[in-house]
């Protein structure tokens, strides 16, 4: 945040560089219904065009990485009828969202558990990562069934499996375990909402983002609050730790 400790320092240490890759929490779709007397689902669906506003104006704006945090091993707790309706959502979005934006050179691909999702919607999630696979406009990750303390020990399992000795393990080797070791780590995190916390979202990948907190709901996120954010991000110092 402005002014912190941590606030970071790139090309000699002077603001203004511009974000490529952004991760998003896209929160408040529950409170956005409310507000209007409507069911939660009507709230998720609402999200779903936040989604395809945001990465049309990712696209705008330079963007060449957006990672969304969808749905999180958490989310599993949730009241089974909502569950339900988001399950019915994401098919929904891959099926009737996310094909316009196949035609404007966005890669798709999901990060996280598939082994908990209907067998028609990971073939929808593996059908849409194959026909995007030639896009080059903006990567968009879509991490689904997705928790960060689950994506370590999961990466850690699999040393333990390869017979990695523990002397040969660095930050290097830990990360070509990660679920999606090719994904860019963000520049910068966006929260809607005004909930303050990153809930167990890409905890080894954010290690240095920038973050900024929004209040706006995730239904009303768009190109001027992804501007907005963009223009915090420019206007820090990034030191990684140096000075």
């Amino acid at each position: 945040m402005p002014g912190s400790p941590d606030s970071v320092v790139v090309d000699g240490g002077q603001p203004g560089e511009h974000a490529r890759s952004v991760a998003i929490i896209m929160d408040g779709n529950g409170r956005w219904a409310a507000k209007r007397g409507l069911p939660v689902a009507e709230g998720h669906r609402a999200g779903t065009k936040a989604l395809r506003r945001t990465v049309e104006a990712a696209i705008d704006l330079g963007l060449e990485t957006l990672v969304v945090y969808a749905f999180s091993t958490e989310n599993w707790s949730r009241p089974e009828g909502e569950v339900d309706s988001l399950m019915d959502i994401f098919g929904e979005t891959i099926e009737r969202e996310l094909p316009d934006l196949v035609r404007q050179g966005v890669r798709t691909r999901f990060i996280g558990r598939r082994d908990r999702a209907s067998a028609v919607l990971r073939e929808g999630m593996t059908r849409l990562e194959e026909e995007t696979a030639g896009n080059d406009r903006l990567r968009l990750w879509v991490a689904l069934d997705y928790g960060g303390r689950a994506e370590l020990v999961d990466a850690a399992r699999r040393l333990v499996e390869a017979g990695v000795a523990p002397d040969e393990i660095d930050e290097k080797v830990f990360h070509a375990n990660l679920y999606a070791p090719e994904l860019p780590d963000p520049d910068l995190l966006i929260r809607t909402s005004g909930e303050l916390r990153i809930s167990n979202f890409l905890l080894w990948q954010l290690a240095y983002a920038e973050l900024v907190f929004t209040d706006t709901l995730w239904p009303d996120f768009g190109k001027e609050e992804l501007e907005q954010a963009l223009a915090a991000y420019a206007g820090r110092r990034r030191r990684f730790g140096g000075r």
